[in-house]
């Protein structure tokens, strides 16, 4: 019978984290138990498992959707190929939305996915009660995020339609993390196993950017801001978009690792 340090060392062509997280969802052991045991026998049902879960990782499919779920700012959520696995980077948009979210705001969430921001959102608000919707125009998608919505007690209010068409109402912030790779982008082969059309977004990427900000004035209270996440070079195209859509004060901010992330801009007060 195997070890659990001899199956590992057996993997050492697959990342060193995947393959301690794939033991430890075999073994029904933590990362610290793992690695304190290597002497530990692998079940033949365990080593059965992790052997398939080691071909589909050798075939680029992502460990979150191997493992069903994903962290995002500390939260377990639940993933699966009907949504875009939620990216570290993508915290900033919550951050950024929390320093302007206020007791009694209505805030709208586009193209919710997993849920990620949406609930991350709902928790970090702590005590200061929201009035949160978000969207998604897939099913499948919002059945994932009402799930994740559930095991976290996050309040959020859910609505099946394609961007902003159909809702009626305004709110004080809307934010969105949208497609934005342009199809024939060299890094799409990369991302196979997940969903096209939550990635690519026309020939240069825009399409959904530019659908969003043009169609959110209509929808945002005096003063009420708008939130985008995009790619590292998008910035200036995402500013003079939401230029030409009337909105003031756009600003671009960089992620973690240096990279344009996120630009916000705001409908004027009075027009």
């Amino acid at each position: 019978m195997i070890t659990v340090g001899e199956w590992l060392r057996q993997q050492s062509d697959l990342d060193r984290l995947d393959r301690e997280l794939l033991v430890c969802e075999a073994m029904g052991m933590s990362r610290a138990q793992v690695l304190a045991h290597p002497e530990a026998p692998l079940s033949a049902a365990a080593h059965e498992r992790l052997a398939s879960w080691a071909a589909r990782l050798r075939r680029g499919e992502p460990l979150a959707y191997l493992l069903g779920r994903r962290e995002f700012r500390g939260l377990s959520l639940e993933v699966c190929p009907a949504v875009l696995i939620p990216r570290p980077e993508t915290e900033l948009l919550v951050d950024l939305a929390l320093e302007l979210v206020r007791p009694g705001d209505r805030v709208l969430e586009l193209g919710t996915g997993s849920g990620a921001i949406a609930v991350a959102l709902a928790i970090g608000c702590g005590g200061r009660e929201i009035e949160l919707t978000a969207t998604d125009r897939s099913g499948a998608a919002l059945s994932v995020a009402k799930r994740n919505a559930q095991a976290h007690g996050a309040n959020v209010r859910w609505v099946r339609c394609d961007w902003l068409a159909g809702l009626r109402g305004t709110w004080q912030v809307i934010l969105s993390n949208p497609p934005y790779v342009a199809e024939g982008d060299p890094h799409l082969p990369a991302l196979e196993h997940e969903p096209r059309s939550a990635l690519c977004a026309g020939p240069d990427g825009l399409s959904d950017l530019r659908r969003i900000v043009t169609d959110a004035p209509g929808y945002l209270t005096p003063g009420g801001w708008l939130l985008l996440e995009h790619g590292w070079d998008q910035g200036p195209a995402v500013r003079n978009l939401m230029a030409s859509a009337g909105l003031r004060d756009a600003q671009t901010l960089p992620d973690l690792a240096g990279q344009d992330r996120v630009t916000r801009g705001r409908r004027p007060q009075w027009t």
